[in-house]
């Protein structure tokens, strides 16, 4: 079993969701981004879904933007990343990790340099978030051709035909996007994921997670009772890092801990364990 499979067999046996994180490798810098990693984890994260800096992220709204510029403005590289997450591994040996790029970091490196860099690292998966699935097949390749899972995307509005490729094309869980647009904290979830993950489940896709706008533990509680196997919050997390210099990893410590509890079967006594799609 995998580090998702095992985290996944955990959380089933206890009765609860997951809970993923994301954060902006190298924001505010290095040294504490290196803390703020341990702090998630602390907190009780059961994954981590990290972004590496980007100058044109379109998937992310202005807060995860404005955490990559601060990054970047720093220096900080894709190898800064896997010496980052290298480290991060060798603390934490069980914990899932994924990283949520875009198609041009990987291309500069060079898909099979880009997917043995992740894998040497202690990657678990890798989600390209301007690569759909139509046109995912080298990137899919290589990574499986490393031992990375490749995440895809699905959506309430995705057609049927692209919900049955991204099922048979996904590994590790299948990232379920919220709502309509990009990243970011204010908009409500979509009113239709309980259809969007029912019919991942048919066509027998990984553990559904549930991304964007996830700011609050009654959003967690609400994908929970939609299906979702688990939720990943980002800009709330992201934007208490910017809010708080000095405090950074005391401060997404406490915030994730409010959200995992959120998981757990008291606070959500309606759906139960949440079975995975495959």
């Amino acid at each position: 079993m995998n580090r998702y499979a095992r985290m996944f067999a955990r959380l089933e046996r206890a009765g609860e969701g997951a809970l993923g994180a994301f954060v902006m490798l190298g924001d505010p810098d290095l040294e504490t981004s290196g803390l703020i990693l341990d702090a998630l984890v602390e907190g009780g994260a059961d994954m981590l879904e990290l972004g590496i800096p980007f100058s044109d992220p379109i998937a992310d709204g202005p807060v995860i933007q404005a955490a990559a510029e601060r990054a970047l403005r720093r220096g900080v590289t894709p190898a800064d990343c896997f010496i980052l997450l290298r480290r991060f591994r060798d603390r934490h040996p069980d914990v899932p990790v994924g990283l949520l790029t875009y198609a041009n970091i990987v291309m500069a490196r060079g898909l099979d340099h880009f997917y043995g860099a992740a894998a040497d690292s202690g990657v678990d998966s890798v989600l390209v978030a301007d690569v759909p699935s139509i046109e995912a097949e080298p990137f899919l390749s290589a990574a499986r051709g490393h031992g990375v899972a490749p995440v895809l995307i699905a959506a309430p509005n995705t057609p049927e035909p692209a919900l049955r490729r991204i099922a048979g094309q996904s590994g590790g869980y299948t990232y379920c996007v919220a709502r309509a647009g990009v990243t970011g904290v204010h908009a409500e979830p979509a009113k239709d994921l309980a259809a969007l993950i029912a019919a991942l489940r048919r066509f027998g896709a990984p553990p559904p997670i549930l991304g964007f706008g996830i700011a609050r533990p009654d959003q967690v509680r609400s994908g929970l009772d939609a299906g979702a196997a688990g939720i990943i919050s980002g800009s709330a997390i992201v934007s208490l890092i910017a809010a708080n210099p000095g405090s950074e990893a005391e401060t997404v410590r406490n915030f994730v801990s409010a959200l995992k509890a959120a998981t757990r079967p008291l606070a959500n006594p309606i759906g139960g364990p949440r079975s995975a799609c495959r």
